[in-house]
């Protein structure tokens, strides 16, 4: 089944211009989750909406509303929306560009990949990309997403472009209020050169397949432990020693650090399904086959 775009619009630098749609560049498929059931009948439960004098409302009956001021409403129609319509709503124009180091990682939302909607739309969506891969500089423009103006960044990715949404700055807290009483400090040389040397024996290059989700493994054998009818076994986290002296701790860190042992490529998971759910399948599978056949229930 091909991507769905989450956006269809426009690129335009100046007079240049071409077709692009737009897709989220994570997802969340793959984590595990869980559902909320009935604890004695173990049905899923169902959220309705609930009105505090009608009870129990059908969701064809809600509308959108704005609090104005305290269980004050404004009601907001879907073509009043439709009706605030502004460039970026369907165009991404570029308005600058600027280094990619300039953007505070603190300001960095949601990744999207950006494709050309098109063979029309190819030619100038190369010679964008590759005009912005050579300048070493990624775009600001602003984008409407879920009914919200968005600035965005735009920079050259493989054959495609990457966007990234960027928080509002009154979204972005201040660090006085966390950082006002730590005392700026002046570390004592010695103990400060052991501690550049510690970080020197465990520099190495990032690969993310390096850190996988230690807790979803451990959850996920747990749930096929259960499964197969076992108690789960608790494994308690490793005990620390005290740090009685920084001095002796940094000591008897170096001599024990090892640098970083390089990452060894994982096997790529199958198409269709992770080898977390294919794993948790088998199990499921196993359990069904060994387990008794439960008595039918009597009829009242």
């Amino acid at each position: 089944m091909a991507p769905r775009a989450s956006w269809k619009g426009h690129i335009r630098l100046s007079l240049v211009s071409c077709a692009v749609k737009m897709f989220p560049a994570t997802s969340t498929s793959e984590r595990i989750s869980f559902n909320q059931l009935h604890k004695d009948t173990h049905n899923r439960i169902n959220m309705k909406p609930v009105d505090p004098e009608l009870g129990l409302v059908e969701r064809s009956d809600l509308v959108r509303g704005y609090e104005y001021e305290d269980k004050q409403y404004i009601i907001i129609e879907d073509s009043d929306l439709e009706a605030v319509r502004i460039e970026s709503n369907h165009t991404l124009n570029i308005e600058a560009f600027v280094d990619e180091s300039e953007v505070d990682v603190i300001y960095q939302d949601a990744p999207y990949y950006l494709a050309p909607d098109g063979a029309m739309a190819e030619e100038t969506f190369v010679v964008l990309r590759e005009a912005m891969r050579k300048s070493g500089k990624v775009a600001i423009a602003r984008l409407v997403l879920s009914s919200r103006e968005r600035v965005v960044t735009i920079g050259a990715r493989d054959n495609g472009m990457f966007v990234t949404t960027l928080r509002n700055p009154n979204e972005v807290r201040g660090t006085a209020e966390y950082f006002g009483n730590i005392p700026v400090g002046n570390p004592e040389p010695e103990m400060l050169d052991l501690a550049q040397k510690l970080i020197e024996q465990k520099v190495t290059h990032f690969d993310p397949k390096a850190y996988e989700d230690r807790y979803e493994v451990a959850l996920m054998s747990m749930i096929k432990e259960k499964l197969k009818g076992h108690k789960p076994i608790i494994a308690a986290a490793p005990e620390r020693g005290n740090v009685i002296n920084l001095m002796d701790a940094l000591k008897a860190s170096l001599g024990e650090a090892k640098p970083a042992a390089p990452s060894k490529a994982k096997a790529p998971a199958a198409p269709k399904e992770s080898a977390a759910k294919a794993s948790l399948k088998a199990a499921l599978e196993a359990s069904k086959a060994a387990a008794p056949k439960a008595a039918a229930k009597k009829k009242a």
